[in-house]
């Protein structure tokens, strides 16, 4: 939507235009926008067609109520700047869900992680990993967890081979919780791993390709 028209979808909302109808002439919105009151009218006529409010005109005002339509519109623009700044608190995720190779059933059920799992997280992860696909540019969202303090996992050795440390982050996906895991010595990816103490494909009732919303938790 055009920002002008947004703001004067706004404006007609904190007017009160969402719950009921309200009076207004076009030069009364005009002062509200500091626009002419020919803009005011153009913009109330757009929102009209786009079908954002409805109109009843009168002889000098109108009844104007904004649309589920536009309603909707308004939450979107309040749920970004949200998401926004609650930045400092977590992050969101949009992703979907594919298919690992394996290895995060081998690595999950390594003793050295487990011992550590259960003493620092309070729980044994179901065997695997679930592994949500982000977009190439939301990796840059995975910065912010860089300086943030996290449950550490440390690195381990085994007769064979030395197993890295991670870190990990509480997180949710679509509301269930999990656990975010971060291997300390790789390089940012666009594939996530989750744990969590339930086989979490089954309880969410997820396959491949499926879209899912993700929050990680910066505390």
């Amino acid at each position: 939507m055009k920002p002008y028209l947004l703001q004067t979808l706004k404006e007609l909302a904190l007017l009160g235009a969402i719950e009921n109808k309200i009076e207004i002439s076009s030069q009364e919105l005009a002062k509200q926008l500091k626009s002419s009151q020919q803009t005011a009218s153009r913009y109330l006529l757009e929102l009209d067609k786009m079908g954002m409010i409805t109109r009843e005109l009168g002889i000098k005002k109108q009844l104007i109520q904004v649309t589920k339509t536009g309603e909707e519109v308004l939450q979107r623009e309040y749920s970004d700047y949200q998401q926004i700044f609650d930045l400092t608190d977590k992050v969101h995720f949009t992703g979907r869900i594919v298919s690992g190779m394996g290895e995060g059933r081998y690595y999950t059920e390594q003793n050295g992680y487990v011992k550590q799992f259960k003493e620092k997280l309070g729980f044994i992860p179901y065997p695997g990993t679930l592994n949500v696909e982000i977009e190439f540019v939301e990796r840059n969202k995975l910065r912010l967890l860089k300086r943030r303090d996290a449950i550490r996992i440390d690195e381990f050795e085994t007769r064979d081979r030395t197993f890295g440390g991670v870190r990990c982050f509480k997180a949710e996906i679509n509301r269930v919780d999990c656990i975010l895991v971060l291997p300390l010595r790789s390089h940012y990816s666009n594939i996530l791993e989750f744990i969590s103490s339930e086989f979490l494909r089954g309880k969410l009732n997820l396959k491949d390709d499926d879209i899912v919303d993700v929050v990680v938790y910066l505390n």
